[in-house]
């Protein structure tokens, strides 16, 4: 049983590099090649491949969105990233959007062997330097639940009330509480989430949606 790979990249030259090389593979068949993320979607429907080779700067649709539509609609397609953007604002949201392992375009080319065979087998094989951004920004994502969830129900209710645009006085009389009682929960809370005023206060708690 061979690999069944779909090549996606808007640049004809890196496809054509990537089909002669992998061609040379044993194991491995070139099923396909697309040059933007909707042209991608599409052949995975048409050719069943294993796995996509996934650029992420494309025209039309980008790889990100691409493999997020793969996935939902072929669970079992596996997607490769392979880019030359290594910076966090790349590489998480496409691992976010499906994306079993992240490779940059100056991998060395037994190393994208490699990594193709590694997803086939399940593996979710990174590079070094993708590795890191998800390890931070899943600390990061740690740090956050254990700040949300030192707030007690009252204090959530309240910080859900400033994202509102509520005053102490209106947040008072929505919750049958006196004004005082308000003024120390909105202290408390400000400094258990580590923010400066009320401003900041609703504004984390829409990106919580809360």
């Amino acid at each position: 049983m061979k690999i069944k790979i779909l090549i996606a990249d808007d640049h004809h030259v890196v496809r054509r590099g990537l089909l002669f090389f992998l061609q040379t593979q044993a194991g491995l068949e070139i099923v396909g090649e697309a040059k933007n993320g909707m042209e991608a979607v599409t052949l995975v429907e048409k050719l069943q491949p294993d796995i996509v080779l996934m650029d992420l700067d494309m025209p039309n649709m980008d790889g990100t969105e691409a493999t997020q539509k793969i996935k939902e609609q072929f669970p079992d397609v596996k997607v490769l990233i392979l880019t030359s953007f290594s910076d966090q604002s790349h590489a998480i949201p496409a691992i976010k959007a499906g994306a079993s392992g992240y490779q940059l375009k100056d991998v060395d080319p037994d190393e994208l062997v490699s990594s193709i065979r590694r997803v086939y087998r399940g593996e979710s094989p990174l590079h070094p330097k993708v590795t890191s951004h998800v390890m931070s920004h899943l600390s990061h994502g740690n740090k956050e639940e254990k700040r949300l969830s030192g707030l007690t129900k009252r204090e959530k209710e309240v910080l859900a009330e400033i994202a509102k645009g509520k005053s102490n006085k209106e947040i008072a009389a929505s919750l049958i509480i006196t004004e005082k009682t308000v003024k120390t929960h909105v202290s408390n809370l400000l400094a258990k989430l580590e923010l400066q005023d009320r401003t900041q206060a609703a504004l984390y708690a829409v990106k919580h949606h809360l």
